[in-house]
């Protein structure tokens, strides 16, 4: 008898379960796909933009973890595989450009000589004198990141520092995110008994191995969705999953458009919210839990404008709290990955704005365009007239890893029926490779599960 697999969601997790699917049961499974995007990928998504492909959510992923690579090797992608022109990021804080303080992680310095010139005095002094203050820690407590780095380092390590990283991958800020969820190296640094948090960060450092902190595929990602779709071959319902119900010893699902589908096996792979509304009838406790996941919205605005324009050569700048700019992270893209379009003559670049609470994002996309430009004057001091713009909406797509997320997502997934699974940026990390993780887990569990009695 043919097994059904029934994936909500087509974004990333989605098709990445259903290619592990495919790969795993060969033919002799059917699997469907809803999605009511006008194309699968969800923020894996790739435009032209001045004659280059330009991705416009998702841009790049930690090449030092092994999921994309193997993923990308599987498909008979390794050779897209590209890196960083090896350029650094800057940051702005107190309205002048530094260079990213080396010997830092996730931003928290290793020693003074990390933070100097970005903090006061009074703040180095805090940092030298904080390996003779006594820590306590409790371990495998999980306090929100700011809040353990302003006790040991002060407040201005948090704003210049920890918050423009966490802020560009979250859309959140140090006040929010839970330590387990932000660096789980220093976690475990600070479980084993590091003496104080300048030691958890020096044991927690990753060794330089010179080679690029972060990846992307040429021709964008758009590249590897393509090649998941062609792998698992699946049906795609252009439409949103409005109910999932439990009948005989399967489920049925119904989409927006009034048709009806039985499944053997249901693969979730939705934000947290929607998660949270299909669940109310057949999994409440799943659904309570991830109730409880806050999201963030986020805006990418990106120009391709003529090249030459007096940027620094460096891959981009990350904005510290409090500073008087709409953008919370500037990528020169052309410079962080090489390309050129037209013959040379133009260059790309992205603004991204939206953190947690911020209401922002939601006006036009004329003043999106206008504050960009406003603040690649106020950065870099150039004036930039954009040759072709594309304003990327990401509505509630950026969840918040809050203290205690790690065992939050362990009671969602126990609260599921054994032929249900979960995937999706919400539950082991928001970047591409924890959502590829999670996909396998998730198609892992339900091979194997046993239909409830």
């Amino acid at each position: 008898m043919t097994v059904s697999y029934c994936i909500v969601g087509g974004g990333i997790s989605g098709l990445a379960a259903a290619h592990r699917l495919r790969a795993t049961l060969g033919d002799g499974v059917d699997i469907t796909v809803f999605d009511p995007a006008d194309r699968l990928g969800g923020i894996l998504r790739t435009e032209t933009l001045g004659g280059l492909n330009v991705d416009v959510g998702a841009e790049a992923f930690v090449a030092r973890r092994p999921e994309v690579p193997a993923l990308l090797s599987e498909l008979g992608l390794a050779a897209r595989q590209r890196g960083t022109t090896g350029v650094r990021p800057l940051l702005y804080s107190r309205r002048l450009l530094h260079r990213l303080p080396a010997d830092t992680l996730n931003g928290i310095p290793s020693s003074p000589e990390s933070m100097a010139g970005l903090v006061d005095a009074e703040t180095l002094a805090r940092i030298h004198g904080e390996p003779g203050r006594r820590l306590d820690f409790e371990p495998g407590s999980d306090p929100a990141l700011g809040e353990l780095v302003a006790d040991r380092f002060g407040e201005q390590v948090v704003s210049c520092s920890v918050d423009p990283l966490i802020g560009g991958v979250y859309a959140g800020s140090a006040a929010t995110v839970g330590l387990r969820s932000a660096v789980p190296g220093l976690a475990t640094a600070l479980d084993d008994g590091a003496p104080s948090l300048t030691e958890a960060v020096r044991r927690a450092l990753p060794p330089n191995t010179g080679t690029p902190v972060f990846g992307a595929i040429a021709g964008g990602y758009r590249v590897l969705v393509d090649a998941l779709v062609r792998s698992a071959r699946p049906r795609w319902v252009q439409s949103a999953v409005t109910q999932i119900d439990p009948v005989d010893d399967g489920w049925l699902l119904r989409d927006a458009g009034g048709g009806h589908h039985r499944a053997d096996r249901v693969i979730v792979a939705v934000p947290a919210p929607v998660l949270a509304r299909l669940a109310t009838g057949f999994a409440p406790r799943a659904a309570a839990a991830a109730s409880r996941i806050g999201n963030a919205s986020s805006v990418v605005v990106a120009m391709a404008v003529p090249a030459g324009a007096p940027f620094p050569d460096n891959s981009g700048v990350l904005v510290a709290t409090g500073e008087r700019l709409h953008s919370k992270a500037i990528t020169l893209t052309s410079r962080k990955w090489g390309d050129r379009g037209h013959g040379g003559s133009v260059e790309v670049l992205r603004m991204s704005f939206g953190r947690f609470g911020d209401s922002r994002t939601g006006v036009s996309d004329a003043e999106l365009v206008a504050w960009s430009v406003q603040d690649l004057a106020a950065v870099f001091g150039v004036s930039v007239d954009p040759i072709e713009v594309r304003v990327q909406r990401w509505p509630a797509a950026m969840p918040q890893y809050r203290s205690g997320h790690a065992a939050l997502v362990t009671g969602l997934r126990a609260a599921l029926p054994p032929t249900v699974a979960v995937a999706g940026n919400y539950l082991d990390g928001i970047g591409v490779p924890a959502c590829i993780a999670a996909a396998d887990r998730a198609v892992a569990a339900v091979i194997s599960a046993t239909p409830a009695p």
